[in-house]
């Protein structure tokens, strides 16, 4: 097992390339003083907007919080949001040397609007149509030629259409090729197109949806003959099941894993798996044990856990806390 700092530090190494569906997050905070004439709804006076990096994006920052280099292969609108989207990379430091831009579809926006602490209504702009082929075309020539710079691949999927069959299977082909691992955040649309790749990392409720079956968190048995099952069917060499306040378990390299979650104040979920997909996928590119993986991955995504909205993992926290659990 690796000494905790040098696991950390070796993550700066590392590029990863992040194939999926990128969003902007859209804040508008304020208060409710009154109830609308019009309807029986409140009014919300704005004292505050922000926007934010989400999905596929999420992961980057992530990735880069880590002290890796991201680089982003998505599309997005030709329009503001998309314009909004570029400079916040640009504002994080993030490439957007794999970013496509088309006319034909608009950038995913989810606008949460917050009054006196309470979260009062979320409005999406958004399509969830299947990329065009001319889309798919330019996001794979820029998968192609960014691909060979990479130590590890993050499918980020978000179910927008950006990830068809093709950009899956031509994908994983061209990874094997650089003996280049894939790492799978996966959602219902392409659940079980995801052949051949590294590590597939489902959660519970993907799961259930994807192989049509019922399992329970704390029945190990169901667990371990579910993950079995979905390994088989995707031909994968590993999946790693993360099962909220259960823990995670990894089949990995003939290991089988099962890790229990670590006790805490629990304040906003949002965003703990672009966290654990993150982890996972540096330590898969460091080819560290199953164990090491798991453990890392679980407990970075408690430690976002902690936080109020989608917020990336801090390195240091992570080394701090990963230090801990080596010395017990």
């Amino acid at each position: 097992m690796k000494e905790s700092t040098q696991i950390i530090e070796s993550f700066s190494k590392l590029t990863v390339l992040i194939v999926g569906d990128v969003m902007l997050d859209s804040y508008i905070w304020g208060a409710v003083e009154r109830i609308s004439p019009e309807a029986p709804v409140p009014i919300v006076t704005v004292r505050k907007k922000d926007f934010r990096l989400g999905g596929a994006a999420n992961v980057a920052l992530n990735v880069a919080a880590l002290g890796a280099q991201p680089i982003l292969c998505a599309l997005i609108g030709d329009d503001e949001d998309g314009k909004k989207l570029l400079q916040r990379l640009h504002e994080n430091n993030i490439s957007s040397e794999g970013i496509v831009t088309s006319n034909a579809r608009p950038t995913t926006v989810k606008t949460r609007i917050i009054a006196s602490h309470q979260h009062v209504v979320r409005v999406d702009e958004e399509t969830d149509k299947v990329a065009a082929a001319d889309e798919e075309m330019y996001l794979l020539k820029k998968i192609e030629h960014l691909l060979p710079k990479c130590d590890v691949v993050i499918f980020e999927d978000y179910d927008k259409g950006v990830i068809t069959s093709a950009v899956i299977s031509q994908t994983v082909a061209w990874a094997k090729q650089h003996k280049i691992p894939t790492v799978v955040d996966p959602k219902k649309r392409n659940f079980l197109s995801y052949q051949g790749v590294t590590l597939f990392k489902p959660n519970l409720k993907e799961l259930r949806e994807g192989l049509k079956v019922d399992v329970e968190a704390s029945n190990q048995n169901q667990v371990e003959r579910a993950v079995t099952t979905l390994k088989e069917k995707l031909q994968a060499d590993g999946v790693m099941l993360t099962l909220s306040e259960h823990g995670v378990y990894i089949d990995l390299n003939g290991e089988h894993i099962k890790l229990p979650a670590h006790e805490r104040e629990i304040a906003d979920v949002s965003g703990a798996g672009d966290t654990v997909v993150s982890i996972a996928a540096l330590c898969l590119a460091l080819k560290l044990p199953p164990k090491d993986i798991a453990a890392l991955a679980n407990l970075g995504g408690g430690l976002v856990c902690q936080h109020v909205g989608v917020v990336p993992i801090d390195k240091q926290e992570l080394a701090a806390e990963w230090g801990d659990l080596q010395k017990k």
